[in-house]
């Protein structure tokens, strides 16, 4: 691990790279554009036709599929797909991922979406990223002897390289039995805590019983979209005055949150193209900057990102998130009165049962044309009505036919990401079925 690098990457991100504007802040992404592509075309047979003087308008655009079909020759170090899924499925049988595959840490992605995904990163990148990560992360008025509780599904050496005298590090295994997680969380007692909302939960769930004691300076949700309900609760039981974001997959590490709860996109590091999807909702299309051994370029993810109206408090001039909605394939598809297929965004519907009463947690699930499962815990007759009130206030607003909708009790997944709202149901299901 190469400490100073991690240091520089950290005093870099921390107090020197200030824009004055956003033309300052432009001008800096077009100079690592630029030198990224003549990287590209020299070490990834991907690019290697690319003009010399291609702009990002040039470059190919790719999501998961394509990248995972071209692997091998988009890839800048030695090694192949195969190589890399053998050792990523390796470590995830075996539970053991300290194994690094020329001299890269090599990773394994299923998304939200369930389909596999691989990332390579070298030691450079490694460094860079710990640099920024802690950047980003450690309150203002301490940098040293922070406890990071970090959750993962999996654990990888990316994330070690966190640790030194400075910071104090622990991965906690989510396929872990609970218990476990938990007393190791409470000796622990993490100055930073980092994890999914479906674990905040249930930690924020044994601090509120009385069976944890916590008290981090700060807590991260990562990994699954962060449910306004979910938030209000990890806050309160946590007493949070701020329940902060990363946005981190894959592709990269993408937005953080200010001191004020803002998201804000990491502009220094990656370019983000917007694919619109109405005044404010847009699908992210992403370039990393930074990254060689596995080029991220023109890469859509998929997701659905809302923009802020207003400036954010904090003067920054990288470009604020209102939320992240989450992925663009869960939007619900609902008839409206007159038959006409409409978009549902998954943020709506979790922001009309904000109003609901009588339940802690819940699912919607789309599975037919105009049919919705709900699931609810605790579940009562009371909380079912109070649910149904709310989303018939939500289909009338939005001129939609209400859909058929069965309830059911609640019912945890452990292993997967956690979606709240999510589309289980396609236009070709109906098609395959005729």
């Amino acid at each position: 691990m190469g400490k100073p690098r991690i240091v520089a990457e950290f005093a870099a991100t921390r107090w020197l790279r200030r824009w004055r504007d956003r033309d300052a802040l432009e001008a800096h992404q077009l100079r690592l554009l630029r030198r990224q592509i003549r990287f590209w075309r020299r070490h990834s047979r991907r690019f290697a036709d690319v003009p010399a003087d291609a702009g990002l308008a040039d470059l190919p655009t790719m999501d998961k599929a394509s990248m995972m079909a071209g692997f091998d020759d988009l890839v800048t170090v030695p090694l192949t797909r195969a190589q890399a899924e053998e050792l990523a499925l390796s470590g995830e049988r075996s539970r053991d991922f300290t194994g690094d595959l020329a001299g890269c840490s090599v990773g394994l992605s299923s998304g939200t979406t369930g389909h596999r995904g691989l990332f390579v990163v070298s030691p450079a990148e490694r460094d860079a990223w710990a640099g920024t990560v802690l950047a980003r992360t450690l309150p203002p008025h301490r940098l040293w002897g922070h406890r990071i509780a970090l959750f993962l599904r999996a654990d990888n050496t990316l994330y070690e390289s966190v640790g030194s005298r400075a910071v104090t590090f622990s991965y906690f295994d989510l396929y872990a039995p609970e218990a476990e997680n938990l007393a190791r969380l409470g000796a622990f007692a993490p100055t930073i805590l980092v994890a999914p909302p479906s674990m905040l939960r249930r930690i924020a769930d044994a601090v509120a019983r009385g069976d944890l004691t916590l008290a981090p300076e700060r807590v991260y949700a990562v990994a699954e979209v962060l449910d306004p309900r979910d938030a209000a609760h990890i806050r309160a039981a946590m007493n949070l005055p701020v329940l902060h974001q990363l946005y981190q997959c894959t592709e990269g590490f993408l937005a953080h949150t200010c001191a004020h709860g803002v998201l804000h996109l990491n502009e220094d590091h990656v370019i983000i193209e917007r694919e619109p999807l109405d005044e404010r909702r847009f699908v992210p299309v992403v370039t990393d900057l930074r990254r060689r051994a596995q080029p991220i370029v023109r890469y859509r993810l998929g997701d659905v990102l809302v923009a802020r109206e207003t400036p954010c408090p904090c003067g920054s001039v990288l470009s604020a998130l209102e939320r992240i909605e989450g992925r663009e394939d869960d939007t619900l598809l609902l008839p409206t009165t007159d038959g006409t297929p409409t978009p549902v965004f998954a943020d709506l519907v979790s922001r009309a049962l904000v109003h609901a009463d009588g339940f802690e947690e819940y699912r919607v699930r789309q599975v037919g044309r105009e049919t919705l499962d709900v699931e609810i815990s605790p579940y009562s007759a009371q909380a079912e009505a109070s649910v149904r009130t709310e989303l018939a206030t939500l289909w009338r607003r939005l001129g939609v036919r209400p859909p058929a909708t069965a309830f059911q009790p609640y019912r945890s997944v452990v292993g997967t990401k956690l979606r709240r709202v999510e589309r289980a149901w396609r236009e070709d299901d109906a098609d395959a079925a005729l």
